[in-house]
This record gives structure tokens, sequence and C-alpha cells, in this order.
């Protein structure tokens, strides 16, 4: 296990304090998709370059399915429209990373239960290629583990957030190991990377979506903690936090955005009215950053707040 924290911060606990600072939260805006017959777009990642333009990945699905392709999209005239030639890849919550130069997109994949019929089991799939065109596939996780990240590191060694369920870590907890490359990869070492004891408690879950390379070598973590209340539904809550990889320690995470600070829209059922996913953090030089986020499984919408990172560096 890693360094714990001073205390483990459940929802209530979080959602107390991010109300209390009266956080920035601003210009909020809902982001408008053509060319999907009518779909939903969510769980989108902060758009990045390539070849020249912003490219914005998303998860696209009907309304009434778990089923999804991840498109890559491109903004025509204020409306994110399909990139012409992009590939489209059968998974779940899209996500980016450059590691030695080179362009690392995941997802997560859905497929049979190989044991109960009718249930289904995931994995978190990885892509790489010099640009969006020659993305090809080089490695899937664990089986039943979502939110699989990796990041490049100060001295070039790769760090690997992981998020095991059941035996190990619950209904989902965090855990981190570093590798000397991506060749260095493997099943093992995820599945033994020691978990960020503390983070969660065992009636709650969470996961790292982004890792933020800082200037001082430490990690900076855009992620989601998560609960249910007494109802059953659900409640997902945009957090960071900071991890020093060189000796496992990290900072209590903190709310960065909650619900209410978004549009209203549509939700894929009432049970996930309150779920804001993390999937994309861009930093800007004053000190802002752009939050962007998929909305109640079902709207995709960005955020101005303040770099929850900044007060790092």
């Amino acid at each position: 296990m890693m360094t714990r924290p001073k205390e483990t911060l459940d929802c209530v606990k979080l959602l107390d304090e991010y109300q209390r600072k009266q956080a920035r939260a601003e210009k909020a805006e809902r982001l408008l998709f053509e060319g999907v017959e009518g779909k939903d777009v969510y769980n989108i990642a902060a758009p990045f370059e390539d070849q020249g333009e912003m490219v914005l990945p998303g998860r696209v699905e009907p309304r009434d399915s778990e089923y999804s392709q991840v498109m890559f999209f491109v903004e025509r005239s204020g409306k994110w429209q399909p990139r012409e030639g992009a590939p489209v890849f059968d998974l779940q919550d899209p996500f980016h990373t450059r590691i030695g130069g080179e362009l690392i997109i995941g997802g997560v994949q859905i497929y049979p239960h190989p044991d109960q019929a009718g249930m289904l089991m995931w994995r978190t799939v990885f892509y790489s290629g010099n640009s969006v065109s020659e993305l090809k596939e080089f490695f899937k996780g664990p089986d039943g583990m979502k939110d699989l990240r990796l990041v490049e590191l100060a001295d070039g060694s790769i760090g690997i957030f992981t998020r095991p369920q059941g035996e190990k870590g619950g209904r989902g907890k965090i855990g981190f190991a570093r590798v000397r490359s991506l060749k260095d990869l493997t099943l093992e070492v995820i599945n033994d990377a020691p978990l960020l004891e503390g983070q969660f408690s065992d009636e709650e879950w969470g996961g790292a979506n982004e890792a933020h390379l800082l200037k001082d070598g430490r990690v900076g973590v855009l992620g989601h903690t998560a609960c249910y209340d007494k109802a059953g539904d659900r409640h997902y809550y945009p957090m960071a936090f900071v991890l020093n990889p060189s000796d496992g320690s990290f900072t209590d995470m903190e709310l960065i955005a909650i619900r209410d600070r978004f549009l209203p829209g549509p939700a894929k059922r009432p049970d996930l009215r309150d779920v804001v996913f993390s999937g994309g953090l861009v930093r800007n030089a004053d000190g802002t950053a752009v939050l962007y986020a998929g909305i109640s499984d079902a709207d995709a919408q960005r955020i101005v707040i303040d770099d929850p990172f900044a007060k790092f560096e």
C-alpha cells in the first residue's frame, strides 16, 4: 500500500468542502454534434491537436443502449462533426495521451461475459500511432478493469494508474505502478500495482481519467469519485489530486465541479441525473482550465474552472 492522505474523504465531505469554497465554475457550454444520426455523444475526452487541427474523441451511442462507438470529431462552424476518414472504434469512454511523442488512444471494450450468460465483461484497450489515421491496437488491460491510464514521467518511464474491482479494489480504487517503457507493460504489473491507501471508503469508488505531468515531476490526476444515495441513485463528481511517482505519496482529492454548475440537460436514466464524468482538462496560462465532461450519460459539456494543479507548480 502507498502513503495515505490525512483522512478518507467521502463524497459528502468533498461536496461540503467544494460548496464552502464557492469555486470558480463559469461559461458552461454544451457541445453540439452533427452526423451521428440522433445518437447521444457523451463522456468526451479533451480535444488534442492531430495533423494541424483539433480533434475531439467522444462516446457515441443510442439513448437505450450501452453498445457504443468512439468517434473523432472536428469543429466546423460551432458544431462538431465526425472527422472524414478517421477510424471508428467499438469502445466506450475515450482518452488520450502522448508517450515518446506518439499518440496513445484508449477506451473501454465490452464483450460477452465468459462465464455468465447474458452478462457483459469489460477491459481497457490501447491504440498507438503517429496520428489518428495510423492508430493500431497494442495492448489490452485486465478483464474487468476500466479507468486504466498511462502517463510519461519526467525521466521517460511510464506511470500506470489502475482501478481494480472485487477482492482487491472493492467497488473500484486507484492503484499506481511504473515501468521503464511501454514494452514492460504487462497484465502482471497492472494487477500487482499497489493501491493508494485510504483514498476511497469501501462504500464508494473512483478512478483516474487523465494524468498531467507537472513541472516538478509530480503527476496531476483528473479523476472521478462516486457513490450511491439511499434511493440507489448514482452520484459522480469530477475530482483532482497530485501524486509523487518517486515515493507514492499523494494529496487529498478535491472536487473541481458538480452537476449543478453545468447546463440543464437530458439523462440516460433517472438514476444518472447527478453524473459528471471527467473527460479531460485543458490547462490555461492564466490559472484557469477548461473541463470537458460527460453529463448524465447523455450529454457533453465544458466549463471553465480554476486549474486544480496550478497551486502545485
